[in-house]
This record gives structure tokens, sequence and C-alpha cells, in this order.
């Protein structure tokens, strides 16, 4: 469950136009990593160097953390955000750590009765997001449901009760960021809703009705439209895939009955297509390109859907005219972009919950053992290193100031920049 941007330079603007990615700056703030998979959850930066191969001696820094838990390390300015809770429930803690050097600048300590969950899902799953002013915090208590914002200094600014969960897999569902909204989708297995809410007063703003049925947890991501319009795209098994005005909150489309199985993987956006898919533990996964008309004012056409060794947890990957697809049981799958045409396939090995993530032209793929595979984003496949970090994790990396930032069941750790 989950259900992680270097500071560009002039110089990637190029690279990022090139993407596709350049006109969705407002939900990534591109200077900083965010939101869950950072910009736009694309998993992509422009960082480098970064190591391919290492031990723990190249580690900038290794901390334990007070608690376990899945969720992905966030970056702002020169502070890491990760959270971790108590296995036995009692409390949820976010933490701020100094990306120079590892050191704690603060922690916030929440009550937190046990709840139900998945026995892969922990009690700190889901992906706080960040802007300049603010910590987003999904967090649950017992069967009671918050979203609060807290500032740089751990000062809480803020909390919307956002009612009960009931999920049969447990808490996990990631916010995103766009201008001064910050909106969480809640997809319970009872009826659900999208929440936009106002960053500074904590107000909601707009809200979009989700049909009942098993709770998904996909993070949204930006679709641009021509005349500057921005959508959000969002995946659910009961409401397929849908486009949602960013910031009206009116539906501009909706594909029902394109996804048949829960969407745990998060959408993303490249090459004029939006990649989204769905699955399940039994098998039957699939991926689905759609074409949105780049107005918005019409449903999309179905491009291609992959279906071999597709992934059910981790998220799709886009990087030029190449689609990289990493699957929960290891193997690894380069497409052409346009059109899903198949250009390699190769099993890595092991057994995988986290999302690939690409910098300076390599594929960091992290199995719940904790071992990263690092492989060469490339139309031949090659194996650039293997790692281990020492202990299981089912969270993605976070890519920020030319580091590399590991998150493991109860760790984190820095790497590269050297």
């Amino acid at each position: 469950m989950k259900p992680h941007l270097a500071r560009h330079r002039p110089l990637a603007l190029a690279a990022l136009l090139a993407l596709g990615l350049l006109n969705i700056a407002p939900l990534s703030q591109t200077q900083e990593w965010t939101r869950f998979r950072g910009p736009n959850g694309s998993g992509l930066s422009t960082a480098t160097p970064l190591p391919t191969q290492w031990t723990a001696a190249d580690y900038n820094w290794r901390i334990k953390l007070p608690g376990a838990g899945h969720a992905s390390p966030v970056l702002w300015g020169q502070h890491v955000y990760v959270t971790a809770a108590d296995p036995a429930g009692g409390q949820l803690e976010l933490l701020a750590i100094q990306a120079t050097n590892g050191a704690v600048a603060w922690t916030r300590a929440f009550p937190q009765v046990r709840y139900s969950t998945h026995r892969n899902n922990s009690l700190a799953s889901a992906t706080p997001a960040v802007d300049a002013a603010h910590v987003y915090l999904p967090r649950q208590d017992g069967r009671n449901y918050y979203l609060t914002a807290l500032d740089h200094a751990g000062r809480q600014v803020w909390e919307l009760p956002l009612g009960t969960s009931t999920t049969e897999h447990g808490s996990g569902h990631s916010p995103v960021v766009h201008r001064d909204l910050v909106i969480l989708a809640v997809d319970h297995d009872t009826t659900g809703r999208i929440l936009a809410v106002d960053t500074t007063t904590g107000a909601l703003r707009w809200e979009v009705p989700r049909r009942p049925g098993r709770s998904d947890y996909s993070t949204p991501c930006l679709f641009p439209l021509s005349g500057g319009a921005e959508a959000l795209v969002f995946n659910t098994q009961e409401d397929g895939i849908a486009a949602v005005d960013a910031l009206q909150g009116r539906v501009l489309w909706q594909v029902d009955g394109v996804l048949d199985k829960r969407s745990v993987s998060s959408p993303i956006a490249a090459g004029g297509l939006i990649f989204s898919s769905c699955g399940s533990g039994g098998g039957g996964n699939y991926v689905v390109a759609l074409r949105p008309d780049p107005i918005g004012s019409q449903p999309p056409e179905v491009a291609y859907q992959i279906r071999r060794a597709a992934p059910y947890v981790p998220s799709p990957l886009a990087l030029g005219d190449l689609l990289f697809l990493w699957s929960d049981s290891g193997i690894v799958t380069c497409a052409k972009l346009a059109s899903g045409e198949l250009v390699w396939q190769e099993r890595v090995g092991g057994n995988y919950f986290s999302s690939p993530v690409c910098a300076n032209g390599h594929l960091y793929g992290t199995s719940n053992t904790g071992e990263v595979v690092v492989l060469a984003a490339a139309p031949q496949f090659q194996l650039l290193g293997r790692s281990s970090l020492g202990e299981a994790t089912h969270a993605t990396p976070a890519i920020a100031g030319g580091h590399l930032y590991f998150r493991t069941l109860t760790h984190l750790a820095s790497l590269g920049g050297k």
C-alpha cells in the first residue's frame, strides 16, 4: 500500500518540455519533492550524478525512526518529512529531518487508536504533501479520519475532520497540492469523495462524490488542457478514470468500466496520453493508455492496453518516448510510449510494492526485501547495479537536491550528492 526532485537549473527546462511536464509545475513545485513520487507523480528527477551501486558505508546518514511505516518521504527546503507509527497503535508521528545531516529538527505526535489493516499495510502508509507554507497529513484515529496542516516549525495550523473511514485494507490515501488547494481522494469501501481544501484556512472549496465499492489508493496527477486549463486525473474501479477541473471541481469526463479491478497504482501523464492501471492479488493486472481530448469536453479514446506482466501496485514511469512498467513480481517492461509496442521485457527478481523512480537516465526499483535494482532507462536492457538497504520496505524513494532518500520499515537514509 501506499497505498518520493532535485532543484532544477535553467537547462533542465528543456528536458521538462520534452517530457511534457512544464505545464504541470504548479502541482509539483518542481524545485522540491512535494508529494508521493515527486513532480506530478512522474517519479522523474534531473539529479545527476547518483550512485547505481553502494554499500552501507556510502550513506550520507541513516537514522532510526520512532516507529514503522510505508509512507514515502517528501522534501521542502532543507527538511525531509516522513511519518512513523507504533505498530500496536498509540500514536502517529510526523518528523522533520535535516536533509544535510539526518538530525531530527522536530516531531509532532498524534493519538492513534489502532484500526484494521491488511497484513501488507501499516499504520503510517499515507505520504504527506508539502508546499512553501505547510505539511499536509492525512491521518486516521480509530475509524475517525482527518486532514491536518502543520507549518514548517511543526505547529498545527488547521485540521479538517473527514468523518469515519471504512476500508478493507486500512488507510493509505495521499494528498497533492495544486496552487492554493490541497486535494485528497477519499475512496473508501462506502461512498467516498474527492476533497479540495483551502491550503491557508482548511475550508472546503469543492468536493466530488465517489461511488461505494472496494477502496482504491491511487494518487492523482495533472493533465494540461488547451487554453491553460488543467485537469486532475483520478483512478478507481467504480468510477473508472475521471478528469476533474482542478480549480472548480467540475467533472470534465469519466470513463466507466475501463478499470475492472482495484486501482492502487497512480496515473501518470506523458506524451499526450494518460497511463493508469488496475489489478488484484490474484492477477488480471493491466495498464491502459488513454488519449484525452485536448479541450477536455469529450471522453478520451483508449489508445492501447498492456496485459502481459503488468503491475498491480507499482506505478508506471515514462521517459522520453519510452514507457517503463515494473511489475510486482520483478518483471520490467520497456515499451514504446506512443503505441505500447514491446521494446524489451526482463525479469530482475524480487517482489515489489515500491514504484520505480528515475534520475540521470537510471531506473531505481526497490524490492520488498530492500534490494535496490538499478537499470538503464534505455531501449536496451542493462543492469547497472544491485544494493541492499538492509531492511524490508514498501516505500518509494524520494530524490531532491542531488540526493536519494530511502525509507525502509523503520529507517530513513540519504545517499548521493558526493
